[in-house]
């Protein structure tokens, strides 16, 4: 049976509002930590999940390269540098969204579109948690 945890420390706040302050922080830590923000962002929690959309993640320089002909190396190096950092950068991300929500992090799931520029992160947390609609 999954776990069901009433954060007490978030009962003024709304799903939509945890969901707006997760959004600003991780485009805080994308302008910081990857020197460019995305041009939006948006997050939906739903259970124990919580996912980041990000849009216009790419730069113009990797835009370029993901453009490129041939074997599709540009695309996958691009998916393969954000990747790593991205995992260099997993701590901050997880202690990010647990500050937040009150909730531990278990895994963390990430991909990006080298076409459409959008990148996704799915935060799976430890258990659900119940917050008013808003």
């Amino acid at each position: 049976m999954k776990q069901v945890k009433r954060n007490t420390h978030l009962d003024h706040k709304t799903k939509g509002d945890i969901e707006a302050e997760i959004s600003e922080a991780i485009i805080k830590f994308e302008r910081e930590y990857m020197g460019r923000g995305p041009e939006g962002a948006r997050t939906y929690i739903m259970d124990d999940l919580v996912i980041v959309r990000l849009r216009g993640v790419l730069t113009p320089a990797e835009r370029q390269l993901a453009k490129s002909e041939g074997s599709g190396q540009g695309r996958t190096l691009i998916k393969q540098v954000r990747m790593e950092l991205l995992e260099k950068a997993r701590p901050l991300l997880e202690a990010l969204v647990q500050d937040i929500t009150g909730q531990t992090v278990r895994s963390l799931h990430t991909d990006i579109s080298t076409v459409t520029g959008e990148r996704i992160i799915v935060f799976s947390l430890t258990g659900s948690f119940i917050l008013p609609s808003g």
